[in-house]
């Protein structure tokens, strides 16, 4: 089994460094053509590192439904990942973030107005590389930007609601975090030949994991994500309603919920431990990691849907990543 474990992790080492290259060559071909500085900063955005979760999950997503040319995909796995990058590169503006992946955001390095339009510049880039396939995986691609746009304008008409509810929660989820996973899986099946309804169930696969991977981000906030270098709490400081906060909030009763509402509208680092005794108190975290855990389920019997193959173990191999995230 270990040795299993260990080819598997080669294999996915492989592919991203295939991947890698690929966005390595692109950037180099814009800078010839003529991008320019903005095609240099938004290299350095793109080339800072991160797991790469998402084109492996398109790269292997096509290979369960029957691809056997990584080429033929590759370009819809630059496509998310330069229009996730794009979405990356606003939130810092939003979030006023100063580094990301320990490297300087572009509006702290070069200001507010060339940051917006380096995030314009990767959204134009990766929906024009997107863009070559065929008409049903354009309009994929084009819901998924919408709905990430529609999404970070709830989250934002969410920041310190007190009265956010679950079920906003998620739709934000569904739509900023989770709805690229599913549009990537799903467009990746249709890449390569499936019936719609077919790689529809590739996803649903991306979207509960999207979801669980979003909740793992979340309880990430509250420990501290020494990865990606973020410090605890950043979300709370932030005023974002996530999910422990908001079930919490739910649970919580009286002076409880009085005290668990003052930090959460005035928080800072003095405040993480009492907010986590809080949090421990409602049972939140116990919860959130439950959810983690059914949402993984659901994915895995979207996936079980598919025969067994080598593309299959490498994406519950991602699945399990996303688990060990949070221990």
């Amino acid at each position: 089994m270990a040795s299993e474990s260990l080819q598997a992790n080669d294999r996915l080492e492989s592919m991203r460094l295939l991947f890698n290259t690929e966005l390595q060559l692109f950037i180099e071909n814009e800078i010839e053509n003529g991008a320019g500085d903005v095609a240099k900063l938004c290299g350095e955005v793109l080339l800072a590192g991160g797991k790469r979760i998402r084109p492996l999950l398109i790269l292997l997503a096509h290979e369960i439904a029957g691809g056997v040319d990584p080429d033929e995909v590759m370009s819809l796995a630059l496509s998310f990942e330069l229009i996730h990058t794009a979405t990356l590169v606003h939130d810092d503006i939003n979030d006023q973030a100063s580094h990301r992946r320990g490297v300087e955001t572009i509006h702290s390095k070069e200001g507010l107005a060339k940051g917006i339009i380096a995030g314009d510049w990767l959204f134009a880039r990766g929906f024009g590389i997107g863009g070559k396939h065929e008409e049903n995986v354009v309009n994929l691609i084009s819901k998924c930007c919408a709905d990430i746009a529609i999404s970070e304008f709830d989250q934002l008409d969410h920041i310190l609601d007190l009265k956010t509810s679950p079920e906003d929660y998620l739709d934000i989820v569904r739509g900023k975090t989770a709805g690229p996973f599913a549009a990537g899986c799903e467009a990746a099946g249709l890449v390569a030949g499936l019936r719609d309804d077919e790689a529809k169930k590739l996803g649903q696969f991306g979207m509960e994991l999207g979801i669980a991977f979003q909740l793992v981000d979340d309880l990430l906030d509250l420990r501290g994500d020494e990865e990606m270098g973020k410090p605890r709490g950043a979300d709370v400081l932030e005023g974002k309603m996530t999910l422990p906060l908001i079930h919490a909030l739910t649970l919580s009763h009286g002076s409880a919920r009085k005290r668990l509402s003052q930090i959460i509208e005035n928080f800072s680092d003095d405040y993480f431990n009492e907010l986590m005794q809080l949090l421990n108190r409602s049972e939140s975290i116990h919860y959130t990691e439950i959810l983690v855990s059914t949402h993984i389920e659901r994915a895995i019997s979207f996936l079980n849907e598919f025969p067994d193959s080598d593309a299959k173990q490498l994406m519950l191999q991602i699945t399990d990543y996303v688990i060990q995230r949070n221990r």
